[in-house]
């Protein structure tokens, strides 16, 4: 989508939005961290975010991969940087004609700082001298088929400080076809307000979206802050002045810090933030939450999972299988090559595309690093009991530790109403992985439950799925005749199958009733594709979990013993209505 049209829609419902910046890591280490951090930051639900071009064009290849894979799996809008620097119109042209063939629409069109270790910027042989030269080449070649961002610079570019000249420059960057501008950094709101009024006194009418970067670090913030030549109120010295050997004073100083800018620069009718991460994920994360924009940004969900920001998937995909929502990228990466998607019920699981799982490669390629496995350990400990696997379950569901193998996010907020049942479920050794909540009629702009147009209800059924043992299953078996509202599947990894339902089992477990509209149904439980779900959910014991312990270990041979006898089950309440779920476990 392009960003254009994102802020245009949240301008039309008087919505504050946000968006995150992110550059290319140097290591794979760092790349897979960072996919799992973005995947994370998803759930805050950004109005787009941007990924860096490297200073003289020297992480080029990268960024566009990333900025693909981001778009096509994530499920977020991204705005992929372009720089002149060191790119003839030739490449440049190249790289526009790949974007475009990615479904990425959105362009930050810069010209570019000078390769590291250069002496000053200059013009490459048959490249652009100026961002305003892209710009104009971007928008006669491709008309509007991108959305292009440019640079502002509220306290004048280093190379041009004369604030009125670069006022003139950014008119002609927006009379070549700019669609929208994001500023540099500051840290003085009075000098972006002085800005944005010379910019719209000469006739500049696309949004400016201000860039805020929160403080993390003392020595690194004096250090960016001089290098970029930015401004820094003598208040924020002074006070950060009293703290600066203690880091974690310095970051919640920051936060504070940023949180007080958004709300002024808000107050004033700026339409959108714009935060430059530094690959980082706790300030933000924590300033958005705080600000209280992020249940106000998840109104403007279509639907109540995240959506591939690739048009060619999105219009098509109207339905999903519920057993993925909580690995959203292993769903899209996995079914990426389908030739059709669900519309309206499952029912293209006659296609000869169904269950053909990809490999789940593009984002999972450094899983088994030894890094990566060590800060799993150190998040999930040793276990060296069932017991001790239930605590791990029991912790994330109460908010102490942020992901499983089965939840690359933390729980979702729809389910803190039953965070508390879920924990002491873990505990008594019903391992769960996925929920919801019984819904009825909650209006379609709920913060927390509401997807879709204004103006309509929506409407779950309670859902559980949760690993557990033979004896733990049989006992819960034994009352469903006395719920008979209540479905129930069941499979271990040698595909023993248990259930109490007709054969091709498919029930929605979401909806929403909108006016004009016919009734939609976005989200299924069934007995197919819970089958093709199984292989995955089983494997993650070891390809996750087991595999950051020696082959010969006591936890090792634990997790082998699980994922070799517990049984995968899930059970849909079909009551909404009076329902209760969790009667089913009072034993």
């Amino acid at each position: 989508m392009k960003i254009s049209d994102t802020i245009a829609e949240y301008q039309k419902q008087n919505k504050t939005f946000y968006s995150f910046e992110y550059f290319p890591p140097k290591t794979d280490f760092g790349l897979q961290n960072l996919y799992n951090r973005i995947d994370r930051m998803a759930a805050l639900n950004p109005a787009f975010i941007d990924i860096t071009w490297g200073a003289g064009g020297s992480t080029a290849d990268l960024s566009f991969d990333m900025a693909k894979t981001i778009q096509q799996y994530f499920g977020l809008n991204v705005l992929m940087h372009l720089t002149c620097t060191n790119m003839p119109e030739g490449e440049l042209m190249k790289v526009l004609e790949k974007a475009k063939d990615s479904g990425i629409s959105n362009i930050l069109a810069l010209r570019g700082d000078p390769p590291e270790g250069g002496s000053g910027w200059k013009q490459c042989q048959d490249g652009f001298s100026y961002a305003k030269d892209l710009v104009a080449c971007i928008r006669s070649t491709y008309g509007n088929d991108f959305c292009i961002g440019v640079a502002g610079y509220p306290e004048g570019h280093s190379e041009q400080p004369d604030a009125e000249l670069g006022i003139k420059h950014l008119k002609e960057k927006v009379d070549a076809g700019a669609d929208f501008i994001v500023t540099q950094l500051f840290y003085d709101t009075d000098k972006f307000f002085r800005f944005r009024d010379r910019a719209q006194s000469q006739g500049i009418d696309v949004p400016i979206i201000p860039g805020l970067m929160p403080i993390h670090n003392f020595s690194r913030f004096k250090k960016f802050t001089k290098f970029a030549d930015i401004n820094v109120p003598k208040q924020i010295i002074d006070e950060l002045e009293t703290i600066k050997n203690d880091d974690s004073k310095v970051i919640e100083y920051g936060i504070q810090q940023a949180c007080a800018m958004s709300e002024r620069l808000i107050s004033e009718g700026v339409d959108g933030l714009h935060f430059y991460t530094l690959n980082l994920e706790h300030s933000v994360s924590h300033i958005i939450k705080r600000l209280g924009l992020s249940n106000a940004a998840g109104t403007a969900k279509n639907m109540p999972w995240r959506q591939s920001s690739d048009k060619r998937r999105s219009l098509k995909e109207e339905v999903r299988p519920i057993y993925w929502s909580n690995r959203p990228v292993s769903y899209l990466t996995r079914t990426h090559n389908w030739d059709a998607f669900p519309n309206g019920r499952w029912g293209d699981s006659s296609s000869p595309s169904f269950g053909e799982l990809n490999t789940y490669h593009v984002i999972r390629h450094a899983s088994k690093n030894d890094k990566i496995n060590d800060k799993r350990k150190e998040i999930w400990g040793e276990p060296k009991s069932e017991e001790d696997v239930a605590k791990v379950f029991s912790k994330f569901c109460a908010g102490e530790i942020p992901i499983l193998p089965w939840c690359e996010l933390p729980l979702a907020m729809e389910s803190d109403n039953i965070s508390e049942k879920l924990t002491k479920l873990n505990a008594r050794g019903f391992l769960t992985i996925n929920s919801q909540p019984k819904i009825n009629g909650v209006k379609s702009e709920d913060p927390v439950h509401g997807w879709g147009n204004s103006g309509g209800r929506i409407y779950q059924k309670a859902y559980l799925e949760f690993f557990t043992s033979k004896n733990n299953l049989d006992a819960i078996m034994t009352k469903l005749p006395q719920n008979p509202s209540i479905t129930l599947q069941a499979v271990n990894n040698n595909d023993e199958y248990l259930h109490n339902f007709e054969k091709n089992h498919v029930t929605a477990v979401t909806w929403g009733v909108f006016p004009e509209k016919e009734i939609i149904q976005p989200t299924i439980v069934d007995s197919q594709s819970f089958k093709i779900w199984k292989a995955e959910a089983f494997n993650l014991w070891l390809d996750e979990w087991a595999v950051c312990y020696p082959k010969d270990s006591s936890s090792y041979n634990l997790l082998k013993e699980i994922h070799d006898s517990f049984y995968l089950v899930n059970i849909v309440d079909h009551d909404f209505v009076d329902g209760d779920i969790f009667s089913l476990f009072e034993l």
